[in-house]
């Protein structure tokens, strides 16, 4: 009889393990994630947004920008590649979607987005002095570059033209200078470094990182013989300090096509290849988005 009030409890419990499993509501499925989880300045970002089929639009606000999201072959996926500029402070920035799902009904997610701060360094590099204190020819040709970077960034196609990881444009050669890091030319710090040097030697073969279509190929003062790749939806990739073009703007280009080989033009302290990545005015580390898992497209 001692036993009895035991097998009770034992019951009771079990019923109310029971009743309270059944009350439970399942977590649903968070619509929004992003790739990496932990952002820095100068992340490359790969934002999803998981929705029912028939989804017709999803459109995104992050950090002043403007976000469009593409559509994968499953219809259920919605991608955006966008970026932390190097420059943007650690802290949390709210991010918003606005989706339109089945049969027109629109939703709208809020996110919160950490970013944190990568440890970028100082270095100090040697150049000639015309290129720290330009003269008045100089600066009329530094003025006038501007105008036609302008132009080349503000030609990006709505779609993505880029498809699956994007792949370093040397297939052998030691990464060099830091992304991120602060350059003082001659004395002076004059910028923080945006892109990814190689050493290579004059003459090296230069690839395509991704498909896109080429918007510039020119010589310029700071950047020496360039060349912009628009991948789509505001993404670009910069090569410069080349030796010679083997592409003409306007050239479609796909990954791993031959597009220059490598120099010393320009702002230069001996040949190399320096690589940019450039989303809507940002500038992102490029050694990250080679790390990045992304989505076959094409």
């Amino acid at each position: 009889m001692k036993s009895l009030p035991r097998i009770y409890l034992a019951v009771l419990l079990s019923t109310i393990t029971v009743r309270l499993t059944l009350c439970q509501t399942p977590k649903p499925t968070e619509p929004i994630t992003w790739t990496p989880a932990r952002l820095t300045n100068g992340s490359p970002c790969l934002f999803t947004a998981e929705l029912p089929r028939g989804a017709s639009s999803v459109t995104g606000e992050w950090q002043g920008h403007t976000i469009a999201f593409f559509q994968s072959k499953d219809k259920r996926h919605w991608y955006a590649l966008v970026g932390v500029d190097v420059e943007v402070s650690p802290g949390d920035y709210p991010l918003t979607i606005e989706a339109t799902l089945p049969g027109g009904n629109q939703q709208t997610f809020h996110r919160e987005v950490n970013v944190g701060t990568a440890p970028y360094t100082k270095v100090t590099l040697t150049v000639p002095d015309k290129f720290v204190q330009p003269n008045a020819e100089a600066l009329k040709q530094i003025e006038a570059d501007k105008a036609i970077k302008d132009k080349a960034f503000a030609d990006t196609n709505p779609e993505p033209q880029w498809s699956g990881d994007f792949v370093p444009p040397l297939k052998v050669a030691p990464r060099s200078d830091s992304f991120g890091t602060r350059r003082v030319f001659n004395g002076t710090l004059a910028s923080v470094h945006r892109g990814l040097d190689y050493h290579a030697h004059p003459g090296t073969p230069i690839m395509a990182v991704n498909s896109g279509r080429v918007v510039l190929a020119q010589s310029l003062y700071y950047e020496g013989n360039c060349v912009v790749i628009d991948h789509g939806m505001g993404l670009m990739t910069v090569y410069m300090h080349l030796s010679k073009f083997k592409i003409a703007a306007g050239d479609a280009v796909r990954q791993g096509q031959l597009i220059a080989l490598s120099g010393g033009t320009g702002r230069a302290t001996g040949p190399h290849l320096h690589l940019g990545v450039r989303w809507q005015g940002a500038y992102l580390d490029p050694q990250k988005l080679f790390t990045l898992n992304l989505p076959k497209i094409q």
